[in-house]
């Protein structure tokens, strides 16, 4: 089973700001809804926050919190104590791709262990409390990059990509 990261990222690494995105890029939205369609996705409870607290429809929600009184009701909506548990309820899904969808810590916790990252880029530097790690260029390998330009629903441009670990 494949785990990849997916992320929307400035120049400087900034994803977030106050559990907020840092831009409105609705291609890249429909990019991160195609790819995660019907699969698990991994998030962090602020991430999970920032969302609306609301599961993300047509995919498997698993949130990881170190709180032990998450309990849900909720279809397709699943809350684990550890990145581990978080793996395997996403394993019991038989899907083949894992989806990590944030926040900081949870991409910093799991990225010893990804396999692909997707990674919007998104063309600007940017004042952030969130960052995506870094990467290692002789740990990771662009396998394809496909670019959109500034445009009247688009203010920033940016780049969506797919890195494979080496």
């Amino acid at each position: 089973m494949r785990i990849s990261h997916i992320v929307a990222a400035g120049t400087n690494d900034a994803i977030g700001k106050n559990n907020q995105l840092l831009w409105h890029l609705p291609q890249d939205l429909k990019f991160f809804k195609n790819t995660t369609w019907a699969m698990p996705v991994i998030m962090g409870r602020k991430t999970f926050e920032a969302v609306d607290s609301k599961p993300l429809p047509g995919r498997f929600n698993i949130v990881v919190s170190r709180r032990q009184d998450f309990k849900s009701e909720i279809e397709n909506l699943w809350f684990a104590t550890s990145i581990d548990e978080a793996l395997a309820i996403a394993k019991n899904t038989g899907c083949k791709e894992i989806f990590i969808a944030g926040g900081a810590e949870i991409y910093a916790q799991t990225l010893p262990i990804t396999h692909r990252i997707y990674l919007t880029r998104v063309h600007a530097h940017f004042e952030a409390d969130a960052f995506f790690p870094a990467l290692t260029p002789d740990e990771w390998k662009l396998i394809n990059q496909v670019d959109f330009s500034v445009d009247a629903k688009h203010a920033y441009s940016f780049s969506v990509q797919t890195w494979d670990r080496v």
